[in-house]
């Protein structure tokens, strides 16, 4: 029992020091900007996932629901940071129709694409004409 604790307090430590060493692991509620030639300047989560938009929603309303969410899942972040050339203000969240919450930019609720893998993919840019890369 003793060793249990001693061991659980050694992992602790070591997740602290390597916080403090090597930084705060990237968070859901972190948005950067990246850059492609492909999309231009675009929003990403704090991993480097493309965020993107649906032209169909309005400001505060999202109408992609069912499959859609399958292919498009939401972005939610508790508090979002952002760094200094996005406006704090500019991000919110909204609970939509099926009860989930989900983070907008300027009211426009944001979502990923489930063909994006890894960061730097914008594969869901220009999809039927109406998905694109949330623009800074």
């Amino acid at each position: 029992m003793q060793a249990t604790i001693v061991v659980g307090r050694l992992v602790a430590f070591a997740a602290l020091v390597a916080a403090v060493t090597f930084g705060n692991p990237a968070r859901a509620d972190t948005v950067k900007v990246a850059r492609s030639e492909k999309a231009g300047a675009y929003l990403t989560d704090g991993k480097g996932l493309t965020l993107y938009t649906f032209k169909k929603d309005t400001p505060g309303k999202s109408v992609c629901a069912a499959e859609c969410v399958t292919a498009w899942p939401l972005y939610y972040g508790e508090k979002i940071s952002a760094p200094a050339e996005l406006k704090p203000g500019d991000f919110g969240s909204i609970t939509r129709e099926d009860g989930k919450k989900q983070t907008t930019y300027k009211g426009l609720p944001l979502y990923y694409f489930f063909k994006d893998e890894k960061p730097g993919d914008t594969n869901g840019h220009g999809v039927k004409e109406v998905w694109f890369v949330a623009a800074p």
